[in-house]
């Protein structure tokens, strides 16, 4: 049973950041019919940062991950309360169109699922859906481009349209993913777990590709590895229980958290 005097979050400021942030999340809750998963959390997203979400299993983190695009809203049972903005608007404000929402949003998932067509379909998948591009000439251009982004190109150039997107490697699925997810031009990418199912050296280069994409987007992160957060993030979330018990710079979580929960988890002590 939750413990109602857990405190609210520590939150501290890099004093770097001075940008304004893209998205503010204020007392959000969610209930999954009667039960309920988040208690009151609160952060900001800011430009240009890769945030990492770390926590026990079950505490939150891809559940808070899924309110961020209203992946939530055909969720039956799914209510929430609080206030999340982009841009200073309230995401669920009666002008916002949920699937022109969500396409401000890129998504990559625990285990690589591309698409069975090609590996060029995969990647012009959201740009014809969304009708982002006039004629095959600037498809191709986008596709490559996103391709590159992804440290794709060069492993896959000649199979474009003979191979499908299942025939690659697990990393290189993963990375065809990210690719995917870049073609509609995304201001923000939700990874949850997005190194879980592949291998180390898969993981290495899709960390990279996280650290050169932050320059363009804003990326939060799920992960269950304190190495890779702190190998990767710029500032790190810590969840119990469905509260966010502490958010700040990845080195003052990680040497001089605030909460005895997370120095806890950060220690290895439970988790």
């Amino acid at each position: 049973m939750l413990d109602q005097s857990q405190p609210q979050a520590t939150i501290t400021h890099d004093s770097k950041r001075n940008a304004a942030p893209i998205m503010q999340i204020s007392d959000l809750n969610l209930w999954y019919g009667q039960k309920q998963a988040l208690y009151d959390v609160n952060f900001d997203l800011y430009p240009s940062e890769i945030l990492a979400f770390i926590g026990p299993s079950g505490c939150g983190k891809s559940t808070t991950l899924k309110c961020l695009n209203r992946m939530h809203d055909e969720t039956p049972g799914v209510r929430t309360t609080g206030q999340i903005t982009m841009d200073g608007h309230d995401i669920h404000a009666n002008d916002i169109d949920p699937p022109l929402h969500r396409k401000r949003f890129g998504w990559v998932a625990q285990k690589p699922n591309p698409f069975t067509s090609s590996i060029y379909d995969n990647v012009a998948y959201g740009a014809r859906l969304h009708g982002l591009v006039r004629g095959r000439e600037e498809l191709d251009t986008l596709v490559q481009d996103c391709l590159h982004r992804a440290h794709l190109w060069d492993e896959v150039k000649d199979d474009l349209h003979s191979k499908s997107g299942t025939d690659l490697s697990g990393g290189q699925q993963q990375r065809l993913c990210i690719a995917r997810a870049l073609a509609p031009r995304p201001e923000v990418l939700l990874m949850d777990e997005p190194t879980g199912s592949i291998d180390p050296i898969a993981t290495a280069r899709v960390e990279q590709l996280m650290l050169d994409l932050r320059t363009d987007h804003s990326i939060v992160v799920v992960t269950h590895s304190m190495m890779e957060a702190k190998r990767i993030a710029d500032r790190v979330a810590y969840f119990h229980l469905g509260r966010l018990l502490e958010v700040g710079s990845t080195q003052q979580i990680f040497e001089n958290p605030s909460s005895d929960r997370a120095r806890q988890f950060i220690h290895g002590e439970f988790g």
